[in-house]
């Protein structure tokens, strides 16, 4: 039975959180502000926190800072995930992924579905890793946010959840890199 084992140590994360948006500010970004309250809730540090406009050079500089920074484990982002023309957080993220989270994309939209039907099909949600660093795209809205931390996010970024989970995994994300290439 997946679940908590109580027997381990819970290990906290350094989270930043970036908020994509033409019109937020800090004072009423309630995205941004569901991730805090929830990922200190759960026990975690917020790293960081941004608000970037919808552009894709300056989301990929935020990203690249953050997944460059050793005090950041993982990175959420939320807004720009819809199909219209503003809309450009995972053409900026995902170009910087070595490793792709198909399933996801895919849990989130499970979990989205009972609560807003077919319109889940309108996010382009999306995660994967960086640099050592986990990274999870989101849609911009505070239920959506509150779906993929409560629904796959909680658990997941918890050491003491089993069956695994991604923190028992962090020490060896970045195996590819300390090998070197591979000689012709």
């Amino acid at each position: 039975m997946p679940g908590i084992d109580e027997s381990l140590t819970f290990v906290p994360l350094n989270i930043a959180v970036l908020t994509v948006s033409d019109t937020r500010k800090l004072a009423d970004d309630k995205s941004g502000d569901t991730l805090v309250g929830r990922l200190t809730a759960a026990g975690h540090k917020l790293a960081d926190r941004a608000i970037s406009q919808d552009d894709v050079e300056s989301i990929r500089a935020v990203v690249k800072k953050w997944i460059a920074d050793p005090g950041v484990d993982v990175i959420i982002s939320t807004g720009g995930t819809g199909f219209t023309g503003r809309d450009v957080t995972p053409e900026a993220i995902e170009p910087l992924f070595e490793k792709r989270m198909e399933g996801f994309s895919t849990v989130f939209h499970h979990i989205s579905f009972p609560k807003i039907g077919t319109s889940t099909i309108q996010s382009r949600a999306t995660a994967g890793v960086a640099g050592a660093t986990y990274i999870f795209v989101l849609p911009g809205s505070p239920g959506a946010c509150k779906d993929a931390w409560d629904g796959i996010l909680v658990q997941q970024l918890d050491y003491r959840y089993r069956p695994c989970n991604f923190v028992e995994i962090m020490p060896r994300l970045d195996e590819h890199l300390k090998r070197g290439q591979p000689k012709a």
